[in-house]
């Protein structure tokens, strides 16, 4: 038995992963240590390690399956999981994990890992063949970079990713909302939806939807919309740049 052959099968592993083929965790942790220090395997946080591939002397895990195991419900979420989506044009390597444990950001392989909470295991998809790969649905996903806007996306880049992102799914849109129950999260999706509803696939009864469940209150869509325009239509004031983009994409349909 050659563990470096077995743990290849597993782009993310543990001492426990290692332990089933040996008597006791001592030698375990000695044949893990053992693969680190021959430069077979490299250790990516505490109790975490990947392979070292033989043909490119690289680490066997990406960060998307790196990111799906740092927690038992860890998942590769907002701008990452546009990443995974293939809707970004560029890449980042800043990336978001939602998980209902928290863990600290760590670095590895030239990428940040950044751990963002949630209460929720609904809409997470296990692509068949993606590697063990667990990513939030492209629908929570859009939820999820709306609602943390200032935090993560930010206003220009969630509209570049909008413009390019294939159809949503309205009842997936409607039921990750609705585990919000936040008025401010059906004001900002139907505000920003509604500008490629016809790309996305979105009916007026969604955006009706949006604004009947958005209440009556006006609000900043975004912390960079402090001095901007007032949307009379969303009641919510946007960033002059995002009112522009409102403009242009009115004279492309015109």
């Amino acid at each position: 038995m050659n563990i470096y052959f077995e743990m290849m099968k597993h782009p993310v592993f543990s001492i426990d992963d290692v332990l089933q083929y040996y008597s006791n965790y001592e030698s375990a942790r000695s044949a893990v240590k053992a693969l680190v220090r021959k430069g077979l395997a490299i250790k990516i946080r505490n109790n975490m390690y990947t392979c070292i591939s033989g043909e490119t002397n690289s680490p066997v895990a990406n960060r998307f399956q790196i990111a799906s195991t740092i927690t038992p419900t860890s998942c590769v979420s907002h701008h990452t999981a546009f990443e995974y989506y293939g809707v970004m044009n560029q890449i980042y390597y800043d990336v978001y994990v939602s998980s209902q444990t928290l863990f600290r950001d760590f670095s590895f392989d030239g990428y940040s890992f950044h751990c963002i909470k949630t209460g929720f295991l609904d809409q997470i998809d296990t692509p068949e063949f993606g590697g063990g790969i667990r990513v939030t649905s492209l629908e929570r996903t859009v939820i999820d970079s709306i609602k943390s806007i200032d935090r993560i996306a930010g206003t220009e880049e969630l509209l570049e990713i909008l413009k390019v992102c294939p159809k949503l799914d309205e009842k997936k849109l409607k039921d990750y909302i609705t585990l919000y129950g936040n008025q401010f999260l059906w004001q900002k999706t139907g505000f920003f939806l509604s500008m490629f509803k016809e790309h996305l696939g979105i009916s007026g009864d969604f955006i009706d939807l949006c604004k009947q469940e958005s209440g009556k209150s006006h609000r900043y869509v975004s912390y960079d919309a402090r001095n901007g325009k007032y949307d009379s239509d969303w009641q919510l004031i946007v960033s002059e740049k995002t009112y522009e983009y409102m403009k242009d994409l009115t004279d492309e349909k015109v």
